[in-house]
């Protein structure tokens, strides 16, 4: 399964800033896959150490930090020689043992010719109550579940990939490959980005089988809130988790603590928030106070929205039937709205950009503003072919932008400055006079 991470290790492994890379990204994204995918295409040989599967690792790390010493017990364990610049040192689950994180450091300082790679299901809350990470002295990189052309790619439409990542104007493309592009848009919201769903559709073409993976995925996803989570925040984690559907079945999504409970408050779920936005499973959008940069200088903390991490986890959380996939657009008509603005914030994130939102009073709502270099572009989703939006046009009486895009199941088209964009295609977000991707991390 080619993933478009595999394009970022190889920078990483070719910058001349590189230092030991700490990759983040929720259980069951595919991180170890796509490790050990790209270190034995690229290196002599591997060294996959697994602090979840081997708990007594850990004690490696604990005597001292003497790299000399560390590297020949690794060996010992391995049976395999660790070379500089020709093997690639992978420790896994690394936030089963802190110390592993904290010699990092010294790998960079002190032998930074070792290419070492640190991976964690949880490792996004380990860093946030770490006291010793080593700050400026790793890489850093997030990993998603796979996107929309990823997830082409996976089940074997790379021709229809290839066509979307090659697209550099603003022509429409044939009414028949538009058809069948939104055929398979619908497929995505059911299965959704993470691998193994994406894997099992692919094999076997079975709905029933990939809902069975994403209940699995999902009961993984609880035990993870009793076993990782601090005891008392548990029930407050699991309410917030719990009631995301409803949160996104509403109208105007911002989140809401009485839909957790009449008596619910804002500070006594601030944390439960935080651990579920650290730990990768929801996408925090903030609603700007001001259209002005830096765009996080000027967020109204106390108005959110969350998304779930994968819109087919969503679906499927939400007890949508599968079989309205055959029945037209109605799938794109149910749950108003929810799986097409989740879908739309799961594939911004995944190719870079910050979530945020506008308000205009009891007006207007625009559920996106893109930052692309300084200019904002509102970006109003739509999930069927309906694109009248009274909110984009109070945005652009207002604000003045130089372009304003609508997403939905209409074919590229353009009038004056307001640019219609496929849902297919919002990898590919329309900026100033070109196309371009965003590239999440540079090593550059």
């Amino acid at each position: 399964m080619e993933r478009t991470i595999t394009h970022q290790l190889l920078a990483w492994k070719q910058s001349k800033r590189r230092k030991p890379l700490v990759l983040e990204g929720a259980r069951q994204v595919g991180k170890t896959y796509s490790v050990l995918h790209f270190g034995e295409n690229e290196y002599k040989n591997i060294v996959n150490l697994n602090f979840e599967t081997h708990p007594r690792l850990c004690t490696i790390f604990e005597s001292n930090l003497n790299i000399d010493r560390i590297i020949e017990e690794l060996q010992a364990f391995a049976k395999q020689e660790i070379i500089k610049g020709e093997t690639l040192l992978f420790l896994d689950e690394i936030q089963a043992c802190p110390h592993a994180l904290t010699c990092l450091k010294y790998f960079k300082e002190k032998a930074n010719d070792y290419h070492i790679i640190a991976a964690g299901s949880l490792l996004g809350v380990q860093l946030a109550k770490s006291k010793s990470f080593p700050v400026g002295q790793v890489n850093l990189l997030k990993m998603y579940p796979l996107t929309f052309l990823e997830f082409l790619n996976a089940i074997g439409e790379h021709h229809l990939s290839q066509l979307l990542q090659n697209k550099s104007d603003r022509e429409p493309l044939s009414d028949l490959l538009h058809s069948e592009l939104v055929q398979f848009l619908k497929r995505y919201y059911l299965i959704g980005g993470m691998p193994e769903a994406v894997d099992v559709y692919a094999h076997h073409k079975d709905f029933a089988l990939v809902r069975e993976v994403h209940h699995e995925i999902l009961a993984t996803y609880m035990k993870d809130f009793s076993k990782h989570a601090v005891p008392s925040e548990v029930m407050r984690i699991t309410a917030v988790w719990d009631t995301l559907p409803a949160q996104l079945a509403r109208a105007h999504k911002k989140f809401i603590y009485s839909i957790l409970s009449s008596s619910a408050r804002a500070r006594e779920y601030e944390s439960a928030i935080n651990w579920l936005k650290t730990a990768g499973l929801v996408h925090k959008a903030h609603q700007l106070q001001s259209l002005k940069l830096p765009l996080n200088a000027y967020i109204d903390h106390q108005a959110f929205k969350l998304y779930m991490l994968d819109v087919g986890l969503l679906a499927t959380k939400s007890d949508l039937n599968y079989a309205m996939l055959i029945e037209g657009n109605r799938l794109f008509t149910e749950f108003k709205g929810a799986l097409t603005e989740n879908y739309v914030a799961q594939q911004l994130t995944a190719t870079g950009y910050d979530l945020y939102y506008w308000v205009s009073g009891n007006k207007a709502e625009v559920d996106f503003i893109v930052k692309h270099d300084d200019q904002l572009i509102p970006l109003e989703v739509k999930a069927e072919v309906n694109t009248k939006s009274k909110s984009l046009s109070v945005y652009k009486k207002q604000c003045h932008p130089s372009y304003a895009v609508k997403t939905s199941l209409k074919n590229i088209h353009q009038r004056g400055n307001t640019i219609e964009w496929p849902l297919y295609l919002i990898e590919r977000l329309v900026v100033h006079d070109g196309f371009g991707t965003r590239t999440p991390s540079s090593f550059e």
